[in-house]
C-alpha cells in the first residue's frame, strides 16, 4: 500500500492499518444528560435561549401601557369597560407594576375574588425592524388575559405566569398582522383577570384560594428569531425520542448522536450555526419537510393508528366561578381560530352547549368567528349536551334535558348541526341509562376518560360497545394515551399505542391534546410537535414511532373504527353503569347543592305539568316557555360534573346558591300562576302574605264557604296525611278575619299538632280520584289503625313509634326493633341496633373527592338524646331526639302516619326521619344504618330511569371497590318475600355491606371549599319495609312520593258577593287524571310538558292543534305491555312516538275506550317497552 495511511475518517476509504487516536468511546448518559443544558436553565446565556429573539424593546416610544381595573369582583364587558375607563380616565403602568390581588380575606379566611384589570396599549413598530420575517407583542401579567381590537373584537387568548412550573403551557406572545407593520402602529386592549389557569390556589390544586398580588411580568415589543424557534422545536423532539424509545434501539441512539452533534455545532456568537444544526435535525425528519407543511400527513406508507384532534377542557367551574370561565371560553377559542388561519390541519373540538352560549352572549364578535370555522369543518361541536355534566347524581329527565337542550342549541346555532359523539372525559362514573339516552338525542359513539384514575382495579377496555340497562349500545373509545389534555408529545403516541387494551379487534387512538382543565386549549408548539412526529414516522421504519394523523374529525375516527370493526361486531362488549373507582365522596359533598339539585328536578316536573295543563284548558294562557327553559338551563348548568359532585370552590357555590333559590322563586310562581288559572280563587297552603290579604278580602265580600284541596303532581294513585302549616294565621290573629280563615282551615283537619302550629289533613288520590290531579282533603279518618307514639314506661329510656302494620323500638338512644305486625316478623337482627354513626373520613389527598375503604369500619354509633314524644296519633305521631356531638348539634324528627306509604294492598307504612343540623365538624362523615334480618347477594339502587344491582358481598377487588356508591330516590335490600327500602329526598350515597344498609348524610371536607356544609343543615330519609321482594314491590313509586309531597290548596266557595269566576277546581279539572298508565305497574309516567317544537311567545296565543309530550320509562328491569289512557278531555287527533329530539320515529293507534268515571269515551294507545326502557309521546291535540 503506498501513499498516506493517516486515519482520516472523514475522507478514508481505505480501513487504516495503523490508529493513534484515543477513539470514540461515549459514556452514553453523559451524552444523554448533556442535552438538558442546551435550552434555558443555568446557561440561558450561552445556549440556544440567547438568540430566540433578535430584537426586544419595552421602551415608552415603543410600548405604551395605560391601565383601568373594574370595581371589586365586576367583570364589565369590552364597551362598557372601555367606555367606564375613558370616563374615570386610564392610569399610567409599567412593567413590574402589581394588580389585584386575587383574593380578599373574610372571617381570616380567603375569599378568591378574580379582580379583572383592562389595559390601553399602543404599539410604534420600528422602522428598522422591516426587514425581519415576524413581530411580536410579548405581554405577560402573570395570569390570563384577552387581547381585543379596539373596536372589542376578541383576538388571541394570553396564558401568563408559569403553568405546573411548565413555561411550555404558556402563551404570552401576540403576532403583529402584515396590516399594522405597514401602518407602523398598533392599538389594542386587553383585558386581564387575576387567575392562573388553574384558579389561585397556591397549595395544589385542592387547596383553598390563596391571597396574591400579581405583576406585569412583561410588556415588550419582540422580533423572535424563527430559525432559532423551529431548532429549539427540532431539539425538544430529539430529546422526546431519546427519553421514550427503548435505550439501545437504532432510532434512540441516532437521535442522541444527532441531538450532541446539534449541540457541537452550535455557537451563540454565530447565528449561521442555527442553520446547521437544523439540517443534522433533518437527517431524522427528511429532506424539506419544514416546507410541506400540513402536507406532511399525507405522506409516507405505514397507516395512521394515532388520530390527533384538538381540544381544550374548560371545567365550567372548579377551582373558578362561572363568570371566570365565560372569560376563559373567549380566550381558549379565539386562540383555536387563530391557530387554524396558521395551521389548516388543525381541528379543534369543543363540547357544552353552554359555553357556547356564554360566548353567543358576551362575546359575539368572536362566536361569529367560532361559527365560521364550525361551518367550514375545522371547529366541532361535540358532545350534545348542556355541559359536560355529572352522570351519576342527575334524574333520567336532566339527563334527557342535557342532551336535549344541547342538541337543540347546536341545531339552532349551527345550520341543522347535530352532534353524533357524546363526550363526558372527566365526570366521576357514567349511568347505565347513557347509551340509550345518547342513542334517543342522535348520537352512537361516545368519548370518555376519566375511569383509568381507578384506584382498585383497571379498567379492562379501550375501544368498546358499550350496553345500557335497556340493551341499548354505543360505540365507546378511552383513549389509551391516558389524558384529553394531552402535550403532543412522543409519549403521548406511544401510550396511545402501547396502552390499547384491545389490539386484536381495533389499534387505533384518539390523541385529545391541548391544554385543560383550566382551557387553553392546543399551542403552536403542539402543532409543530405534530408535524415532526408524523415526518419522523414517514422517514422511519421503526414501528416504535406510531404514525399520528391530523386533519380529521373525532366523527371520522369513530367511522373509522366501525369500518374496521365490522361496525363494531369484533369488539368486547361493557355491560351497565361505568363505575368510577375514585371520587366516592362526591356523593355526598356538599349536600346543600345535592338538595337543591333534587328539589329543582321536582319543581320543575310540577312546573311542566301544571303549566301544560293550564295552556291545554285555557286558550288565554301562554305555555311559559322562555321561562322554563331558563330554569332547566339554570339546573343543567348547575349540574356541571364538579359543581353537583361537591368538588369546586365557596365561590362557585355561591352562585350555584342563587341559581337555585331562583329556580325555586320562578317555580313557585309560575305554578301559582298556572294553578290561578285554572282555578281563580285557590291559594297554596300554606299562606303567605298577599294570600292572606287576598282571603280577607274574600271574606269580607261574603264568601260562604271555603275548603282544603289536594294537588298530586305523580302520576298515580296515592292517600297521605299531609302537614299544613299554620304559623302565618296564627302570626296574624289581629288581622281582620284571620280567626274566621283558621276556624275554617281547621275544619278540614284530621289532626291539629300539640302546640297548635300544624294542621294534618288526609289527601285521597286513590283509584277513584285518578292519581294526578286535585282532591279534596278529607277531615274524615277512617284508616284501619292509628298511629302512636309511646315511651314505654317512666325512668326508661325506651320509647316505640307504629301503627297497625309497623313498630319501631329505640332502646337506649338506638333503633333496636323493626317489627312487622301482620307477619310478626323482627327485622332487626338479635342484639344489634341501628341509627346514626359517625365515621373518620381522611382520603389521601382529594379531600373533598374522596372517601376511601380504610375509613369503612371507623363507624362509631350516635344515640338519640334527650327524646320525647312530640305527637301521638291517630293520624300523625312523632319523636323528638336533639343529641350533641362534639361542636355539632343533632336534631332528629321520627314521625309516622296511620296510612301505609302506597295503596298495594300489603304496603306498609313508612318511617320518617326529618333532620336538622348545626354541623362543625371537620373530616368527619355522618352516616344512618340499619342491620337487616335479610340476606341478598345484591342490593338495589335507584338511577336514572331505572335501578341498579350492585353487590353486598366482598368476594373481589371487583366488589370491594363499590364500597360506597350512588343511589337517588332509594336504596333496598331483599329477599324472597320481604325486603327494607331506605328512602332519600335528596341524598345520594350509599352502601350494602352484608346484611347492613346505609345512607350518607354529610361529609365535612376542608378543601377546595373550606366551609364545606358548615353551619345549618336539613334533610329526610325514610325507612320503607315491604312484604315482597323489590321486584313485586312499590318501592320506586314510595321514592316518588317521598320527594314529591302533596300540594295542599285553600279554595272558596259560593258567595252572593263573591268575586267574579270563583271556581272549583275538581269540576275544573274533573274527577279523573288526564294520563294514566294501565295494565303494568312497572311503567312510570314521568313528565307531561308542551312540545318543544311549539313556537311560544307574545301573539302566539291561538286555537287549534296543541301538542303534548309524555316520557315514560320502565322502572324494574322487565319487558310490559302498557295502556295509556288519555282523558275524554283531550281530543287527540295523533299519538306518535319520537326520540328526545321530537323525530317521529313511530305513528301510534288511536283507540277509542269507555271513561271509568264518566259516559265519555277516553283514548287510548298501547305501548310495548323491554326493561328500563324510556318511550317519548307526543300526543296532538284539537283545542279548537
Amino acid at each position: 500500500m503506498t501513499g498516506n495511511t493517516k486515519a482520516t475518517a472523514t475522507t478514508s476509504k481505505v480501513y487504516p492499518e495503523q490508529n493513534f487516536g484515543v477513539g470514540n468511546k461515549w459514556v452514553k448518559n453523559l451524552y444523554k444528560d448533556r442535552l438538558g443544558t442546551f435550552i434555558g436553565g443555568h446557561y440561558a446565556d450561552v445556549n440556544l435561549s440567547r438568540v430566540l429573539f433578535s430584537e426586544r424593546t419595552d421602551s415608552k416610544d415603543v410600548v405604551k401601557l395605560l391601565v383601568w381595573s373594574a370595581p371589586g369582583r365586576t367583570k364589565p364587558g369590552f364597551h362598557e369597560a372601555v367606555e367606564q375607563a375613558e370616563k374615570d380616565g386610564w392610569k399610567e403602568a409599567k412593567k413590574g407594576d402589581s394588580f389585584g390581588p386575587s383574593c380578599e380575606y373574610s372571617l381570616n379566611l380567603p375569599l378568591c375574588s378574580f379582580t379583572n384589570h383592562w389595559w390601553k396599549v399602543a404599539l410604534n413598530i420600528p422602522l428598522e425592524w422591516e426587514h425581519y420575517e415576524r413581530i411580536q407583542f410579548e405581554f405577560d401579567p402573570g395570569c390570563e388575559a384577552m387581547i381585543y381590537t379596539t373596536s372589542g373584537t376578541p383576538l388571541q387568548g394570553i396564558t401568563g405566569g408559569q403553568v405546573n412550573d411548565r413555561d411550555e403551557m404558556r402563551r404570552i406572545e401576540f403576532i403583529i398582522s402584515p396590516e399594522a407593520r405597514k401602518a407602523g402602529q398598533l392599538d389594542i386592549i386587553i383585558e386581564s383577570s387575576c387567575n392562573a389557569m388553574f384558579g389561585n390556589q397556591s397549595g395544589g390544586e385542592i387547596s383553598v384560594p390563596d391571597v396574591r398580588p400579581f405583576f406585569l411580568v412583561s410588556a415588550d415589543l419582540v422580533v423572535p428569531n424563527l430559525d432559532a424557534w423551529g431548532l429549539m422545536w427540532d431539539f425538544k423532539l430529539l430529546r422526546d425520542v431519546i427519553d421514550h424509545l427503548p435505550g439501545n434501539t437504532a432510532l434512540h441512539n441516532k437521535a442522541l448522536v444527532v441531538a450532541n452533534e446539534i449541540m457541537d455545532v452550535f455557537n451563540v456568537n454565530d447565528l449561521s450555526t442555527v442553520k446547521k444544526a437544523r439540517d443534522l435535525a433533518a437527517k431524522l425528519f427528511g429532506e424539506g419537510w419544514e416546507e410541506k407543511g400540513e402536507k406532511v400527513y399525507s405522506e409516507g406508507v405505514r397507516s395512521a393508528r394515532i388520530w390527533g384532534i384538538g381540544h381544550c377542557h374548560i371545567d365550567t367551574a372548579w377551582l373558578w366561578p362561572y363568570s371566570v370561565t365565560q372569560q376563559k371560553v373567549a380566550r381558549s377559542w379565539s386562540t383555536q381560530v387563530d391557530l387554524m388561519e396558521r395551521y389548516p390541519e388543525h381541528r379543534f373540538a369543543a363540547s357544552s352547549a353552554q359555553q357556547y352560549k356564554w360566548l353567543e352572549q358576551l362575546y359575539p364578535e368572536a362566536f361569529a368567528k367560532v361559527k365560521e370555522q364550525v361551518l367550514a369543518g375545522k371547529f366541532h361541536p361535540i358532545g350534545g349536551s348542556w355541559v359536560e355534566n355529572d352522570a351519576n347524581m342527575p334524574s333520567g329527565e336532566s339527563l334527557a334535558r342535557q342532551f336535549i337542550y344541547g342538541q337543540r342549541f347546536f341545531q339552532s346555532r349551527f345550520n341543522g348541526l347535530r352532534c353524533k359523539t357524546g363526550w363526558l372525559p372527566d365526570s366521576f362514573g357514567l349511568s347505565g341509562q347513557l347509551p340509550q339516552l345518547m342513542r334517543e338525542a342522535g348520537m352512537t359513539t361516545f368519548f370518555t376518560q376519566k375511569l383509568s384514575w381507578n384506584n382498585i382495579n383497571v379498567f379492562p377496555h379501550t375501544t368498546f360497545n358499550w350496553v345500557g340497562f335497556d340493551g341499548t349500545q354505543v360505540l365507546c373509545h378511552m383513549t389509551p394515551v391516558d389524558t384529553y389534555n394531552a402535550q403532543a408529545e412522543l409519549g403521548d403516541l406511544r401510550k396511545g399505542m402501547i396502552g390499547h387494551k384491545n389490539q386484536e379487534s381495533s389499534d387505533s387512538a384518539l390523541l385529545v391534546f391541548g391544554n385543560g382543565d383550566g382551557g387553553g386549549g392546543p399551542l403552536a408548539p403542539m402543532l409543530e410537535s405534530l408535524r415532526r412526529l408524523r415526518a419522523l414516522a414517514n422517514e422511519s421504519v421503526n414501528t416504535d414511532i406510531p404514525v399520528v394523523h391530523m386533519g380529521n374529525t373525532v366523527d371520522d375516527y369513530f367511522d373509522d373504527v366501525k369500518a374496521n370493526t365490522n361496525n363494531g361486531a369484533t369488539l368486547p362488549n361493557w355491560h351497565g353503569e361505568l363505575y368510577l373507582e375514585f371520587h366516592r365522596g362526591t356523593y355526598t359533598s356538599h349536600g346543600i347543592i345535592k338538595k337543591g339539585n333534587r328539589q329543582s328536578e321536582v319543581l320543575l316536573r310540577e312546573v311542566e305539568l301544571v303549566t301544560t295543563l293550564a295552556s291545554l284548558f285555557k286558550n288565554s294562557y301562554e305555555y311559559p316557555k322562555k321561562r322554563i327553559d331558563d330554569m332547566w338551563e339554570g339546573l343543567l348548568l348547575n349540574q356541571f360534573h364538579d359543581v353537583l359532585p361537591g368538588s369546586a370552590i365557596e365561590l362557585a357555590y355561591n352562585d350555584a346558591e342563587k341559581i337555585y333559590n331562583d329556580i325555586a322563586v320562578e317555580a313557585k310562581a309560575l305554578i301559582e300562576e298556572a294553578l290561578q288559572v285554572l282555578s281563580p280563587s285557590t291559594y297554596a297552603l300554606p299562606l303567605d302574605t298577599s294570600a292572606m290579604d287576598a282571603l280577607q278580602l274574600h271574606h269580607a265580600r261574603g264568601i260562604s264557604s271555603a275548603r282544603v284541596v289536594t294537588l298530586n303532581t305523580v302520576h298515580a294513585a296515592r292517600r297521605e296525611v299531609v302537614p299544613v302549616s299554620l304559623d302565618s294565621l296564627l302570626n296574624a290573629r289581629s288581622a281582620p278575619n284571620s280567626g274566621a280563615l283558621l276556624a275554617r282551615l281547621k275544619q278540614n283537619f284530621v289532626q291539629v299538632s300539640a302546640d297548635g302550629r300544624t294542621g294534618f289533613v288526609l289527601a285521597d288520590h286513590s283509584e277513584s280520584s285518578g292519581g294526578a290531579g286535585f282532591a279534596p282533603a278529607s277531615s274524615m279518618f277512617a284508616a284501619s289503625g292509628g298511629a302512636y307514639a309511646r315511651k314505654t314506661s317512666a325512668g326508661s329510656d325506651e320509647f316505640v313509634i307504629g301503627n297497625s302494620t309497623l313498630k319501631m323500638t329505640i332502646r337506649g338512644g338506638r333503633i333496636v326493633s323493626l317489627w312487622d305486625v301482620p307477619l310478626g316478623r323482627e327485622l332487626i337482627p338479635q342484639g344489634r341496633s341501628g341509627g346514626l354513626m359517625m365515621f373518620r373520613d381522611r382520603p389521601i389527598y382529594w379531600d373533598a373527592w374522596d372517601t376511601e375503604v380504610y375509613d369503612v369500619k371507623s363507624g362509631k354509633p350516635l344515640t338519640f338524646e334527650s327524646m320525647r314524644v312530640a305527637e301521638t296519633g291517630p293520624a300523625y305521631a312523632s319523636l323528638e331526639s336533639t343529641l350533641a356531638y362534639d361542636r355539632s348539634t343533632i336534631k332528629v324528627l321520627i314521625s309516622i302516619t296511620s296510612l301505609a306509604a302506597t295503596l298495594a294492598e300489603d304496603s306498609r307504612p313508612i318511617i320518617r326521619f326529618d333532620a336538622e343540623l348545626d354541623w362543625r365538624q371537620r373530616h368527619e362523615f355522618l352516616k344512618f344504618e340499619v342491620p337487616l334480618n335479610i340476606h341478598a347477594q345484591e342490593a338495589i339502587f335507584d338511577a336514572a330511569f331505572g335501578n341498579v344491582k350492585r353487590p353486598t358481598h366482598r368476594n373481589s377487588s371487583v366488589e370491594l371497590a363499590k364500597f360506597e356508591v350512588c343511589g337517588h330516590k332509594y336504596a333496598d335490600l331483599s329477599e324472597y318475600g320481604y325486603g327494607v327500602a331506605i328512602l332519600s329526598s335528596s341524598k345520594y350515597g350509599f352502601n350494602a355491606e352484608g346484611d347492613v344498609l346505609r345512607i350518607s348524610l354529610l361529609r365535612s371536607a376542608t378543601a377546595p371549599d373550606a366551609h364545606q356544609d358548615q353551619g345549618y343543615n336539613s334533610f329526610s330519609w325514610a325507612l320503607f319495609p315491604h312484604a315482597s321482594h323489590f321486584t313485586s314491590s312499590e318501592v320506586p313509586l314510595a321514592g316518588h312520593f317521598f320527594n314529591s309531597p302533596v300540594r295542599t290548596q285553600y279554595t272558596l266557595q259560593g258567595g252572593e258577593r263573591a268575586l267574579p269566576r270563583v271556581q272549583d277546581p275538581l269540576r275544573m279539572m274533573g274527577d279523573s287524571s288526564l294520563f294514566a298508565i294501565e295494565g303494568a305497574k312497572n311503567v312510570i309516567l314521568e313528565t307531561v310538558k308542551r312540545s318543544d317544537d311549539e313556537e311560544f311567545g307574545q301573539n302566539t296565543i291561538k286555537k287549534g292543534e296543541k301538542c303534548v309530550i309524555l316520557r315514560l320509562y320502565e322502572a324494574y328491569g322487565g319487558h310490559a305491555r302498557a295502556k295509556l289512557r288519555i282523558s275524554s278531555r283531550l281530543r287527540v287527533t295523533k299519538a306518535t312516538l319520537t326520540n328526545l329530539l321530537e323525530d317521529e320515529k313511530e305513528v301510534l293507534q288511536l283507540q277509542a275506550s269507555p271513561s271509568a268515571t264518566s259516559a265519555n269515551i277516553d283514548t287510548m294507545v298501547d305501548l310495548s317497552f323491554r326493561g328500563f326502557q324510556v318511550q317519548t309521546v307526543k300526543l296532538c291535540l284539537d283545542v279548537a
